[in-house]
């Protein structure tokens, strides 16, 4: 079975990159005379071995060119006049190198990528359609299953996909995101390390040293990173703005002085949901940010800022505030509903990650933008990644999902919609130029301000550090107790730490 085969990853990875390219490289070869497999390996490669990969080609072709042959089996006779591919040699000779005769599905192609996300709404579904597509024009015999979970930030993502790893039955491949969310996957176990993928690509050539570090954890990389978020975006809508001669706040006391201003006129100041129970602590991780600085915030995960300081009783404080100025329904809505708000001229600010910037896209909505008050020069980040399980049904096509993830083609493509930068730092002016002004003001921001990882997004600590944190946030929305949720996060740092330890 399958299933208790270990291919070796740099067998498995050599063919994923020939095989991009395998379909141009290779040549049709029309049979003179009725010959064997063996016998045109023979003639075309000069290595008989080489008929399994003959027949691989020839079938892949088939299922999208009938007029290819289909090649039941390594024995079958060849008839005269038909036509094989016979495919570039550096692909063959991948093939053949960790080709399994026990295995004989492998010889011919197609199949399924089952591709594990929690992006349905919006620029997300869109971005992930526009990999699906560039996916279909270099591997059109691979049936795609698009296995989506909704929930944002991928909460109610997870709690399905771990059973599956834990059953031996996960998708092909899966959304996670960069940084410590690994940690929850126990990938030395159920993933597959993407090192040698890493430097066959040469990914480690052209990702930021920042989203790298983040990538690695216990000295591997286990994902592959389609792009770069970032989380602490104030969006207000300019008509709004504009009416009442009002500029985006630069810290809280302006922020709050707009509350009073936009209350007065009816109009909801700040807009919040929190369906998904993730939105209000992923709006209290950049008041973090905003009282603390850049290494202050980063220290909260490292144990060397305590939760005890001023700056995060101040943080709980302004929350607090905040709250005084949301649409009172926030319960009720998910982070993007929410924004009808902003759509329909109700609501005037919203703090989110810039996939928010796809909705409004999508809406056809005109908005500003602006650092959360008090984090101008600080990028609170977080990257998607795709990874692949040691158990995948279809590890070769999840390989090959692995490489448009990574590529430039798929990264352009999918951003420019999805509302996020590409993960590569190697675009030319032209290739930035297809972004929107803000994504291209995103792109300068990374590469000059200080960055710091998300919290709620997976980057800047273990789950079930980031499950407490979340938890406690979301009792204060109703106690608004600040002494009593401060305790709760000193003690839910506490316990974290020394379980890293």
């Amino acid at each position: 079975m399958w299933r208790k085969v270990s291919w070796p990853i740099v067998g498995l990875i050599v063919f994923l990159l020939a095989s991009i390219a395998w379909a141009q490289a290779g040549h049709v070869y029309v049979v003179p005379s009725q010959t064997s497999l063996e016998a045109i390996a023979q003639e075309t490669f000069g290595d008989a071995k080489y008929a399994p990969a003959i027949m691989r080609a020839t079938n892949s072709k088939h299922l999208v060119d009938p007029s290819f042959l289909s090649i039941n089996s390594l024995t079958m006779g060849i008839p005269a006049g038909a036509k094989l591919l016979i495919p570039d040699r550096t692909w063959a000779e991948a093939f053949i190198a960790f080709w399994d005769p026990n295995r004989p599905e492998d010889l011919f192609g197609g199949g399924k990528l089952v591709v594990g996300s929690w992006w349905t709404a919006g620029g997300e579904a869109e971005g992930l359609n526009a990999l699906f597509e560039i996916y279909d024009e270099h591997y059109p015999d691979v049936q795609i299953v698009n296995a989506t979970i909704a929930g944002g930030a991928g909460f109610a993502f997870r709690a399905v996909i771990k059973p599956r790893l834990i059953a031996g039955n996960p998708p092909d491949t899966f959304q996670l995101h960069a940084g410590l969310e690994v940690e929850g996957y126990s990938p030395e176990t159920y993933l597959m390390p993407l090192d040698k993928l890493y430097e066959i690509e040469g990914w480690d050539k052209v990702l930021p040293k920042d989203l790298l570090d983040l990538l690695v954890y216990k000295g591997h990389y286990w994902g592959v990173p389609v792009n770069i978020h970032r989380a602490n975006v104030l969006w207000y809508d300019k008509a709004v703005f504009e009416k009442y001669s009002l500029t985006p706040p630069k810290n809280w006391d302006e922020f709050f002085t707009i509350c009073e201003k936009l209350k007065a006129e009816g109009i909801v100041p700040f807009v919040m949901g929190n369906t998904g129970g993730w939105e209000a602590a992923h709006l209290f991780e950049t008041i973090l940010i905003s009282t603390l600085g850049a290494e202050g915030y980063k220290g909260l995960w490292t144990g060397d800022t305590p939760w005890t300081s001023e700056g995060v009783t101040k943080a709980l404080e302004i929350l607090k505030k905040i709250l005084g100025y949301v649409n009172s329904d926030y319960s009720a809505h998910s982070w993007d509903t929410v924004l009808e708000y902003i759509a329909a001229g109700k609501g005037a600010m919203n703090v989110m990650g810039d996939w928010a910037m796809g909705w409004f896209l999508g809406k056809g909505v005109d908005v500003g933008w602006a650092p959360v008050p008090g984090t101008q020069g600080i990028f609170d980040a977080l990257s998607d990644t795709f990874c692949l399980p040691k158990l995948a049904p279809h590890p070769i096509n999840a390989l090959g999902w692995l490489e448009v993830c990574g590529s430039k083609e798929g990264q352009i493509a999918f951003n420019t919609r999805k509302g996020s930068i590409p993960a590569r730092t190697d675009l030319t002016a032209e290739e930035k130029a297809q972004f929107n002004p803000y994504l291209r003001s995103c792109m300068e921001d990374f590469a000059r301000d200080a960055i710091v990882p998300s919290v709620i997004h997976g980057a800047a600590a273990i789950e079930s550090w980031v499950t407490d944190f979340k938890d406690a946030i979301n009792l204060f929305l109703v106690t608004k107790d600040v002494a009593g949720t401060q305790k709760a996060l000193v003690e839910a740092a506490e316990t974290a730490l020394a379980a890293m330890k």
